[in-house]
């Protein structure tokens, strides 16, 4: 027997596909086009070709949607930072190749990572969040500790370095973003954002 369309619609996913993962990647291509005001479980539904109720076996409402993207959003931005990070280079190239695939990722993902960074902070998913934070920026903060132990910089509270530093890098990020620097251009000044930045700028 034919499958009538609503049953075509709600089995698709299942044979094809894991809903979940589609259900996100239809929410990321929703938040990059028109923001996350225009997210909504429904429309994702509509989206991919499923029951308007099928969304809430693995969401249970948009906040959870809203923070599975940004977890999300965190797994992929941890395996682009390992990717590069090679301990056994000096802190400066180090950096600079953490840099380099902070603000690769930060231009190509602008709108997911004001997600992430806007859901940090959500009690509901405190736990999860904590921890896939402690994985990015956590992890540059021990690689600053470990540069102060062996007296490459400063001595400090490595919370407060990390912090100057993120701040750079995100600064630098907006202003690709938002056209002020083109993409290549960011990543090209990595090496002298980075040289500045552990360097400063008096005269030497």
């Amino acid at each position: 027997m034919v499958p009538m369309p609503s049953e075509k619609s709600e089995s698709r996913p299942y044979h094809h596909g894991d809903l979940r993962s589609a259900l996100l990647a239809s929410a990321e291509r929703t938040l990059r086009e028109k923001g996350a005001g225009a997210l909504s479980l429904r429309e994702l539904a509509r989206d991919i070709g499923v029951s308007h109720a099928a969304p809430g076996r693995h969401f249970k409402d948009k906040q959870a949607l809203l923070n599975a993207l940004a977890l999300a959003g965190y797994e992929r931005l941890t395996r682009a930072l390992t990717a590069v990070d090679d301990p056994a280079l000096p802190l400066e190239p180090r950096l600079v190749a953490l840099a380099r695939a902070y603000l690769g990722f930060a231009t190509e993902n602008a709108e997911l990572l004001e997600l992430m960074f806007a859901r940090k902070h959500d009690p509901d998913a405190a736990e999860e969040m904590a921890a896939a934070v402690d994985r990015t920026a956590g992890a540059l903060e021990r690689i600053i500790a470990h540069a102060q132990k062996r007296g490459e910089i400063i001595e400090g509270d490595p919370a407060h370095l990390t912090l100057v530093v993120g701040a750079t890098l995100q600064g630098t990020a907006t202003f690709a973003a938002n056209d002020r620097l083109g993409t290549q251009t960011t990543l090209d000044g990595v090496p002298q954002l980075v040289h500045l930045m552990l360097h400063g700028l008096k005269p030497r």
